[in-house]
């Protein structure tokens, strides 16, 4: 299984952004998992708050210039790319001015969330999803970490699940203590529907799409489940270790979390094997 290739889709990574549990993983756990044997990509949001002179981001011209319409806005998507060289990592970054360009990550200056934040995730998950697309690339896993990232396993499941380069991925999505406590705009579920998506699929997030119902539904449309932060919303948790046909992989001490993780994914890419 060592060719065997792995998409990260992160909210944070460091040293682009302050140091935090999942900031860090996202860093050493793609460079661990690619010590290991595996091809690996990973994507950021291009926050402002990431100095691109210093970490000598460019853009990439071949894989920008799409627009993405979201709640029939034209958004342009635009593709950077650095390198962590300390980890030899490769980092893509989705930007775009109307959603990244601001100076801080989710909340403003008093820790007010944004009340876009919504339009960000879509708008992030889609570029990540056509990003690779133009890329050619197709992912035997794919690793979502943090709540901007929950889009992502419904929108691989349903919109790209006959797609060449998603239509045999298992998706893992990772569990952070990354809470936020103003709710979604009550459009998010329409906003959130795309092809192949019904609103059916969405209809756990209609009426309250706070940060409880996000995560689940990003839990019920994932393979796997990691728990990556020590204090995890316990409700989430419980939610969890109910679903019985879900792989689920608690938290794992800083020593070990690499390994355990590559093992999950033998575990998963098992499954997948055996059922071809």
């Amino acid at each position: 299984m060592s060719e065997k290739k792995v998409l990260f889709i992160t909210t944070e990574i460091s040293p682009y952004l302050p140091d935090t549990d999942m900031s860090l993983i996202a860093r050493d756990l793609p460079s661990g998992i690619q010590e290991r044997g595996r091809e690996i990509r990973t994507f950021m949001p291009k926050f402002g708050l990431v100095n691109e002179r210093r970490n000598q981001l460019h853009e990439v011209i071949r894989l920008s210039g799409l627009n993405i319409i979201i709640n029939e806005a034209d958004h342009q998507l635009v593709i950077k790319v650095a390198s962590i060289h300390s980890v030899r990592m490769q980092v893509y970054f989705i930007d775009n001015d109307d959603f990244f360009l601001r100076k801080h990550i989710l909340r403003d200056e008093n820790g007010k969330e944004f009340s876009d934040n919504d339009e960000r995730s879509i708008f992030y998950i889609r570029g990540v999803m056509e990003t690779i697309k133009k890329l050619r690339w197709a992912p035997d896993i794919i690793h979502c970490h943090g709540c901007i990232t929950a889009l992502a396993p419904i929108y691989i499941k349903k919109h790209y699940k006959s797609d060449p380069s998603f239509k045999h991925a298992k998706v893992v999505y990772s569990l952070y203590s990354d809470d936020f406590k103003q709710p979604y705009n009550a459009s998010f579920a329409k906003k959130a529907k795309i092809e192949g998506v019904s609103q059916n699929d969405l209809r756990s997030i209609k009426e309250n799409p706070d940060f409880i119902t996000i995560s689940k539904l990003a839990i019920d449309f994932s393979d796997g489940i990691i728990i990556g932060s020590e204090n995890v919303n316990p409700e989430l948790v419980e939610y969890v270790k109910q679903k019985e046909n879900k792989k689920f992989l608690p938290y794992q001490p800083k020593e070990t979390y690499i390994d355990s993780i590559n093992n999950f994914y033998n575990k998963l890419l098992s499954v997948q094997e055996i059922k071809k």
